[in-house]
């Protein structure tokens, strides 16, 4: 089949892309950005598309020529200056299914969530269900799929977290943390794969729920047995300790960058995300495609954790901590200079071959390093600036060396320092991917 494929690179949108692919279907991903990610992941061709601006059919019929189904893997958490749930969930699908109707496809595959059909917290949860409404009432042939919290080999958003909370030698509680029926990314591959053949289940909606229920602190014990540590002991955080780190997520959100702790997040995760009924509820969902639903200790036991593992959970959280604070290097440096340090900086460049220059360039230096912090902070700017920041801090190397020698010999370091600030640098453009 020839599949058009919405959120191929997200982290269960990527893991269909190889699984359809991997049988034969000829995928046609669609993204927003298609950067390297795009080129690890096996489809036949991209569309570069930005969901918050295909809300009309027309955007999508000159996509949907020979296509045979379409898979929606496509969603966003929260709100902010580059995402819209409304659009992204609710808007872009709804004219995507009156695009299909006119173009005659013939399937559609829509990944949802589970239980927004039940209660909806937050903008993500209700504008998820209005999209899988508004496919119900579509005319077409469909099927809706609500995963609970889905986890795997991949690591991104959520499931990244729980890693990193793993590693750590004291685990934060979350009291707020409601239970979820776990399941597997390679169920959800499966899954998927299974209901593009002819003749499976149509016009349903199946919860993915796995084997067990499993409470938060449950999972992130799985997953540090997998990483091979020891068991962590749990510590309570105060109240207004965990209230700031979801203002601060939200605050990052609006940066540019994808924080998993944000409001929304915490609403989601006190609600949970379990299948209605009892324990191993899904009996729709082995009916229709024959899967047997996979434990989370057993389908971690079966892929044992590598170093590269046991890195990405210690880095995680030091990921934020490094950026911070190199952020903060460079915006308090150009502060300090363009405030009380000026007179002192001034003084100093007046006793190089650089006099003449001496007011002109400590105040664009600090003009500079400020632009520095800030381009540092917003998730668009990072790269190009911490590749900038490289060639400023080799120039800074040149430049003192040249013109104040001594400053090798002085017993603080000022020119010495400069070496961990570059390794800093350098590591932070390593760990700077997402995903």
């Amino acid at each position: 089949m020839r599949v058009l494929l919405l959120g191929a690179t997200g982290l269960i949108g990527s893991a269909v892309a190889a699984r359809l692919a991997g049988a034969g279907h000829d995928v046609t991903g669609v993204a927003r950005h298609i950067d390297t990610l795009a080129r690890r992941v096996p489809v036949a061709g991209w569309l570069r598309i930005d969901l918050r601006e295909a809300t009309r059919p027309q955007d999508w019929l000159p996509h949907l020529a020979g296509i045979d189904a379409v898979v929606n893997c496509a969603g966003v958490l929260q709100d902010n200056l580059r995402d819209s749930t409304a659009r992204v969930h609710r808007d872009a699908p709804s004219a995507l299914w009156a695009a299909c109707r006119e173009a005659g496809v013939g399937r559609i595959v829509q990944v949802s969530a589970i239980g927004v059909d039940r209660a909806a917290p937050t903008l993500f949860s209700r504008t998820k269900n209005e999209g899988d409404s508004a496919l119900e009432a579509s005319g077409l042939d469909w099927v809706i799929l609500r995963p609970s919290v889905v986890v795997g080999r991949p690591a991104y958003g959520g499931t990244a977290l729980i890693r990193a909370l793993a590693a750590l030698p004291l685990v934060p509680r979350f009291p707020e943390a409601g239970p979820a029926d776990v399941v597997m990314l390679d169920d959800v591959a499966e899954t998927v794969l299974r209901l593009l053949a002819p003749g499976v289940a149509s016009h349903v909606a199946l919860e993915l729920a796995g084997p067990e229920r499993l409470a938060f602190a449950d999972i992130v014990a799985a997953f540090r047995r997998w990483l091979g540590w020891p068991p962590a002991r749990e510590i309570a955080v105060p109240g207004f300790l965990l209230a700031a780190a979801w203002r601060a997520g939200d605050l990052l959100a609006w940066l540019g960058w994808r924080p998993p702790i944000r409001s929304t997040a915490r609403r989601e995760i006190a609600r949970g995300a379990i299948g209605v009924g009892a324990i191993g509820v899904g009996a729709a969902w082995r009916e229709a495609t024959g899967i047997v639903p996979q434990r989370l200790a057993d389908a971690l036991a079966a892929s044992p954790a590598t170093v590269q593992e046991r890195w990405f959970a210690r880095l995680y959280l030091l990921k934020p901590v490094a950026l911070g604070a190199f952020a903060l290097f460079w915006l308090v440096t150009g502060l300090i200079s363009l405030g009380p340090g000026r007179d002192e900086a001034i003084r100093m460049m007046e006793a190089t071959a650089a006099a003449r220059w001496a007011g002109p360039t400590v105040i664009g230096g600090a003009l500079f390093d400020v632009a520095m912090g800030l381009a540092l902070m917003v998730r668009r700017t990072v790269r190009p600036a911490l590749v900038t920041a490289v060639f400023a801090t080799l120039a800074y190397l040149v430049a003192g060396t040249w013109l104040m020698p001594s400053l090798w010999a002085d017993p603080l370091g000022p020119l010495m320092k400069v070496v961990p600030i570059l390794a800093l640098n350098l590591l932070c453009l390593a760990i700077l991917d997402d995903r």
